[in-house]
Parts: structure tokens; sequence; C-alpha cells
């Protein structure tokens, strides 16, 4: 059904079955990997009528995170980055930036290894690195078809970064996304690889680092009394008696106590002293500092909002920001 080959056992296979259920478009991706005893398989469901759902207003952004994003959307030229490990929600974000941008106006491109959703009116390239269509590959045919916006899956080497950020100087908005923990290693992320410091200052106009946090589930979520001690040696700013939730149980949400997921972020803005922070070579932790003096919350903090207001647990932001 994946079209792959069941006869060969000894490779790695990616294939995907296009289904259709009550109604509604479904992909569901398959991969393989040949193990000491068989062979792995790990399946992924995607549904592909959810992308009309997907805009930014949606995704969990704070008021004043949305009104930043709208912002360097708006700009008419430079790299924009959306960073985290995977399954963090990073191609969703691009999704929903790209359906707010999408007008007759402008051409947007995108070269996506896979496309994983299927955008009306963007020209979507799905890579194919047998035949010699790399994401580089893609990128410098892309820049001579006079597109407006470029939309890369991810910066994986030192020409598919050179290539998108010189599109970035030379009029493109362009988006991608990086494997990093948290905003500020990106820019070190992009010098490990090789780019020079002054490309990466000139061409970089913010990061967005993003993870994924259950959702507590309306129904069944239980309120409690906060340990206000204890959330302060976890290193919450917490100053009164709060009334925080636990997750619950009912049969509205499959016994799980949890219903949807919502992203949590951190926003790093480069300003002029954090463009001369990256051309002073400065590590990641001096950008952290430089960035937190100008107002950047870290994950943690978005995620504290998040639980204050009842939608997650303390236990679910912890959970995905302990490497941060």
């Amino acid at each position: 059904m994946a079209k792959l080959n069941i006869a060969e056992q000894r490779l790695p296979q990616d294939g995907r079955i296009p289904l259709r259920v009550l109604g509604r478009e479904i992909d569901l991706r398959v991969s393989t990997l040949p193990t000491l005893y068989g062979e792995s398989v790990v399946m992924r469901l995607l549904d592909r009528s959810a992308s009309d759902r997907y805009s930014l207003a949606t995704l969990g952004f704070p008021d004043t995170l949305l009104r930043k994003m709208e912002y360097y959307l708006d700009l008419p030229h430079g790299l924009f980055l959306v960073t985290g490990p995977t399954g963090s929600g990073k191609s969703t974000t691009l999704y929903g930036s790209l359906r707010r941008l999408n007008t007759t106006r402008v051409k947007i491109i995108s070269v996506e290894d896979p496309v994983e959703y299927q955008l009306p009116g963007v020209n979507q390239i799905h890579v194919n690195p047998q035949i010699g269509l790399t994401f580089a590959a893609g990128l410098r045919h892309i820049v001579r078809q006079d597109p407006d916006i470029i939309m890369i899956g991810e910066i994986r080497d030192l020409e598919t970064a050179e290539i998108a950020m010189r599109a970035a100087l030379t009029g493109h908005l362009v988006f991608s996304t990086l494997h990093t923990n948290d905003a500020p290693s990106a820019v070190t992320r992009l010098t490990d690889m090789g780019v020079e410091h002054y490309l990466v200052s000139s061409s970089l106009v913010a990061v967005l680092a993003q993870r994924l946090v259950r959702v507590l589930c309306d129904k069944c979520k239980r309120p409690y009394e906060a340990d206000i001690d204890e959330l302060r040696k976890q290193g919450w700013e917490a100053t009164e008696r709060m009334t925080l939730y636990r997750a619950g149980e009912c049969a509205y949400c499959g016994n799980t106590g949890f219903l949807g997921r919502v992203g949590i972020f951190e926003f790093m803005e480069l300003e002029e002293g954090i463009r001369r922070a990256i051309v002073a070579r400065s590590d990641a932790s001096t950008l952290r500092v430089a960035a937190r003096e100008r107002g950047m919350r870290s994950l943690r903090e978005d995620g504290w909002l998040k639980i204050a207001s009842g939608q997650t647990t303390v236990e679910e932001v912890l959970r995905v920001t302990q490497e941060v």
C-alpha cells in the first residue's frame, strides 16, 4: 500500500498511503528500519484536510507575540527561522505563516522533504536526492523564478544555508527550520556549519523556538491549590496562592486527561545589539543574555503563562523544557 519494495529487507524505506476516511484526506507516512530480529515500522498520521484550520491565531501565540510575528511576516526581505526538535510543530507554524501571506499579489515557492500539506496558490517542490534534487539544488533554481517568498523545509548544510541567506539579502523573505534547543542556539548552529558571522548578522531577522505541550481536557481537569514553595524551587515565578489544574479522566478525552496540543514559544528578535554580538562571535549563552535583556521570554516562561491560565500542567511544561 505504501509502494515500498517488499523484497528489500536490508535497507530503510519510506513511503506514504493516501487514504480517505469519512470525507477527510489522510496521509499515512510509513517508515521501515531493518533491525536484528526484523523490520521496525513506524506510521505517522497526517490529516491533510486540517491545514485549513491551522492559522497563527490557533497555535497558542500570546497576543503580544502574535503581533510581533505579523510584523516580521510583513517584512519585504530577511531570513526567519523556526527551531526545535522533531515533532515540535515547526512545519505547522510555517504553514500557518504561509497561509497568512498567501495572496494573489505575491509569488510563494517552497522546497520541502516531504510536502506535508498542499497549499493552493503555493508552488511546492518535493526534494528527491536520488535524482539530484536536493534543498540546495532546488534553491538555486528557485531564485531564478522571481519569488517574493521562499520556504525551505530545513537548513541541513552549508550550501543551503548560504543560498538562503543570500536570497534573504537580495530582496526575498525566506522561511526555514533548524534543529536546535532554543532560539539563540540557531545562530551558533549556522556558524558551526561554516556560515560567516557577518552573513548571519545581516540576513537573519528573527528566530522562533517552540515546543508542543498537551492541553488539559476541559471536561475532566481537576483544580488544586499549588505549593508556592515547591513551584519556586522549580524556577517558577509564583508570588501568591494559585489554583492550578491536573489531568483527570473521562470518556471524552479517552481517559487520558488531555485533548489536543498547544505551542510554547521563545522569540528572539535580531536587534542592533544582538547583531553586534553575532559579529563579535559571541556564544549562545551570551546571545541569550543579550536577548533576555531586550525582553525575550523563555520557553519555560511562556509555558508558565499556559499553566497559570489552566491550559496545561506544570509536569507537561517541565517535560518538554528539561534540556533548555
